[in-house]
């Protein structure tokens, strides 16, 4: 579980997040959503300490995130996966060797421990017969579930996926949608999506927070959605006529 209480952050006169509290649960997709420039990446970034917040404390397990010295804070930052937007795999490697390197940056596995490892991951994102390969050689689809096996080699107790459908087509996107949250729920950990993929939110959807111009506007379950009267929200997931003639479905109208 993660806990981000009253975070707030500015650039200059811009605040870009206002007084932002949530809880990331274990075991449970946790999916941010807000349209482009409302703070997502920010609060994500400040949640992993990529960026340090103006006020506000952030909590993993407990354990003050926020308090601590970036020393400090490397054995927390060992227990988080991160699945990023385009997979940003290394194109000079291999497919193994991707995987190969959160292993031997932080682990104590032997070489045949971390090969191993590699293929027990490109198992579990049904990939076969591809260690050899570059980035270049494998499909969009292809890059991003090795992004996925890279992210849990280290067994991570959190998993941060930036936009993880970004560029993919909506069958594929599926796919990695259940993945996701697939490997959530076999390994009790504590995921947190930030999307556009309003499918996403659908589809996985077991928390969901809205964030509009930096402010907490909203949080619920995808099912809850479908009965909003917040119409900043109700604006960016029902933008589509698709989406629209489903909520209407969803409401019996």
């Amino acid at each position: 579980m993660i806990e981000l209480k009253n975070i707030c952050k500015s650039f200059g006169d811009n605040k870009v997040l206002d007084d932002i509290s949530v809880t990331y649960e274990k075991g449970k997709t946790n999916l941010i959503i807000g349209a482009s420039g409302s703070g997502k990446s920010v609060l994500t970034k400040c949640t992993v300490g990529l960026i340090e917040p103006d006020s506000g404390t952030v909590l993993y397990d407990g354990v003050d995130f926020t308090a601590m010295s970036l020393n400090d804070r490397k054995d927390i930052r060992k227990e988080i996966g991160m699945l990023f937007q385009g997979g940003a795999l290394f194109d000079s490697m291999t497919v193994e060797e991707n995987i190969l390197f959160p292993l031997q940056m932080h682990s104590k596995m032997s070489a045949e421990e971390m090969r191993e490892r590699a293929n027990e991951c490109l198992s579990r994102v049904n990939l076969v017969n591809v260690n050899d390969r570059y980035p270049d050689e494998i499909s969009g689809g292809m890059q991003k579930r090795v992004g996925i096996a890279r992210a849990i080699a280290l067994k991570p107790k959190y998993l941060f996926c930036d936009e993880p459908n970004s560029g993919l087509d909506p069958a594929t996107a599926i796919v990695i949608d259940n993945l996701i949250q697939e490997i959530t729920i076999e390994n009790n950990i504590t995921t947190i999506v930030i999307t556009h993929d309003m499918n996403s939110v659908m589809e996985i959807g077991d928390k969901v927070m809205f964030i509009y111009k930096g402010k907490k506007f909203w949080e619920g379950t995808k099912n809850n959605i479908f009965k909003t009267d917040v119409k900043e929200l109700a604006d960016l997931v029902f933008a589509s006529d698709l989406m629209k003639q489903i909520r209407a479905d969803q409401l019996g109208q």
